[in-house]
């Protein structure tokens, strides 16, 4: 491999203002939507809203409570109090703690109203919410908070869309890096490695993927890199990313050891104009559902729409996959800060497979891309 790595300067942290603002904003959204609150477990929901990541994914309940009207309450286990106490957002909550023995569901029933409904995160334990059901004051009713807010934590403020940004600039830089090492006569976890060595050296914190798909092994999107060797001829589906400073990068792109067929530079070729053009469709007030479709009617103008297995894009922040999701259906309007991926593909199976991904954002006129580097099918050794 060449060249230096360095990791993206870290941006200011944010701070308990940010946070505060977060769960009046959540507050908000809720009562909007006819609810009597949100109840939050541990998962990307809660780190959001508070800062506050418990150490280890456990039985005993913690959960943030919010409530028109209410001081923000978050109800966690005595022996993690204390963590929690150090948490940026805690100035703005009030701790309620439990300890083992005492019933936390019962502790958490009076922070409740009767009659009231309240989204609960998609993450929550479902001993919890049975729990909660169980002692809850007389006609509490339940709804998941992916359907009830699905657009909670779409839109990003400046501070976040610049952590989008640093994320999807050291995807980048991976992706420079990784075409100058040797594909042929090594195995897709070899590369995969390679990757995942790339993204921590330019300033992931995490590595959630990295998927090497070769030859057939690139008909299916999701493959899991094995132990099969790459050959020249083969076309390799790179799909990587994770987090940098708390945020998602997710990019895709398609080499070609050694050249390419004629029929793989027009498979490729199509897939980089259905890109193109969805990426074109971007701007406030579009529909999801149209960046969806500028992709699907490139590929199926070309003869290969059945060979385009799944949606166009999700959207991607503090987790890789969240709304709002580019599909058939999906009408919900663009407006700037969403930011999420725009990733058509065309898949032969038993053959070969090609999908180009960028992270976009939509700006107040249009659309940014995230992911820069070249889209061109990249030949590599």
């Amino acid at each position: 491999m060449t060249g230096t790595p360095a990791s993206p300067t870290a941006p200011a942290a944010f701070t308990t203002d940010d946070y505060r603002a977060r769960m009046a904003r959540a507050v908000r959204a809720a009562d909007a939507a006819g609810l009597a609150g949100l109840l939050v477990a541990p998962g990307p929901d809660l780190s959001w809203l508070t800062g506050y990541k418990p150490t280890a994914d456990t039985e005993r309940l913690t959960l943030l409570v919010l409530a028109a009207g209410r001081d923000p309450v978050l109800v966690v286990p005595t022996l993690e109090a204390g963590d929690a106490a150090h948490a940026p957002g805690a100035p703005a909550l009030t701790l309620r703690d439990w300890t083992d023995g005492q019933d936390p569901y019962a502790a958490t029933a009076p922070l409740l109203d009767a009659g009231g409904r309240y989204a609960v995160s998609d993450s929550t334990w479902a001993v919890h919410l049975l729990g909660l059901g169980r002692t809850a004051p007389t006609g509490v009713g339940f709804t998941a908070l992916g359907e009830a807010l699905p657009m909670l934590r779409a839109v990003k403020d400046a501070a976040e869309l610049d952590r989008m940004a640093a994320a999807g600039a050291a995807a980048d830089a991976a992706y420079d890096e990784i075409r100058n090492v040797r594909f042929e006569g090594r195995r897709e976890t070899d590369i995969a490695a390679d990757l995942a060595g790339l993204l921590r050296g330019f300033g992931h914190t995490q590595v959630d993927f990295t998927v090497v798909g070769s030859g057939p092994n690139g008909a299916d999107p999701h493959h899991e890199a094995g132990e099969r060797v790459i050959a020249a001829g083969d076309t390799v589906v790179l799909d990587f990313g994770g987090l940098v400073h708390g945020y998602g990068s997710d990019t895709s792109r398609t080499v070609h050891v050694g050249e390419p067929t004629a029929e793989e530079r027009r498979v490729h070729d199509v897939v980089r104009e259905a890109q193109e053009r969805a990426v074109r469709a971007v701007r406030p007030g579009a529909a999801c559902q149209d960046i969806d479709r500028a992709a699907r009617e490139t590929i199926t103008e070309a003869g290969y729409g059945p060979r385009f297995i799944h949606r166009t894009g999700h959207g991607i922040g503090v987790t890789t996959h969240e709304p709002p999701y580019m599909v058939e259906g999906e009408r919900q309007q663009l407006v700037p800060g969403m930011c999420f991926s725009v990733e058509p593909g065309i898949y032969l199976p038993g053959r070969f497979g090609v999908r180009i991904e960028d992270i976009v954002t939509v700006t107040d006129d249009g659309v940014r891309r995230l992911n820069t580097t070249s889209r061109e099918m990249a030949v590599v050794h």
